[in-house]
């Protein structure tokens, strides 16, 4: 992240978490190798552990970053990607939510938000978030997860990486990426 944004994240601390990075910013681009982890995640209300090696097995991986469940924007996002999950999975790619905001929340959210559809993984101290430099300041000096979008191809390199504080761009953008994947796989 560079300095201004640094900057302007810090002075917006305590009034609002709408202040995010331009669009298209990401720290992590087109190319890099995705760092794996393995969390705690939920799908249609039922927890289980999630590792991004084990799931790029089957496949690409649409890896979504997003401050707090259950907030308007966040829960606007999940049902798009529910809405849009078939189309990924036709393609075989795999989406997945990861949230560093209420974290106690996912499995209701899995259910409710994401319709069953897709997991979502709960990151504690948003340790994997800071891995992918996708990071703001919360209330009361947390840190919570970017509105960032990765697709991530089976061999761990990142086909795309996308930054914006408005939910309705990310699967389109994500969708493209995964059909141009899977477009160079014939």
């Amino acid at each position: 992240m560079n300095v201004p944004m640094k900057l302007a994240l810090s002075l917006s601390l305590g009034l609002s978490l709408t202040v995010l990075p331009a669009q298209g910013i990401a720290a992590l681009q087109q190319g890099a190798k995705a760092p794996d982890f393995t969390l705690n995640a939920a799908q249609g209300g039922k927890p289980f552990v999630l590792s991004l090696k084990q799931t790029l097995k089957k496949g690409p991986v649409v890896l979504y970053f997003f401050p707090a469940a259950f907030t308007t924007g966040c829960t606007m996002e999940a049902h798009l990607f529910a809405e849009a999950n078939d189309d990924f999975n036709r393609l075989g790619a795999r989406v997945v939510g990861v949230t560093a905001g209420n974290i106690d929340r996912i499995a209701e959210f899995s259910k409710s938000e994401c319709r069953d559809k897709f997991a979502v993984a709960a990151d504690p101290g948003a340790k994997v978030a800071v891995k992918y430099d996708t990071t703001i300041a919360g209330p009361n000096k947390t840190t919570l997860s970017n509105r960032t979008s990765f697709v991530i191809a089976p061999n761990g390199n990142i086909l795309l990486s996308y930054t914006d504080s408005k939910p309705q761009a990310h699967v389109e953008k994500t969708l493209a990426a995964v059909r141009a994947w899977k477009a160079r796989q014939r």
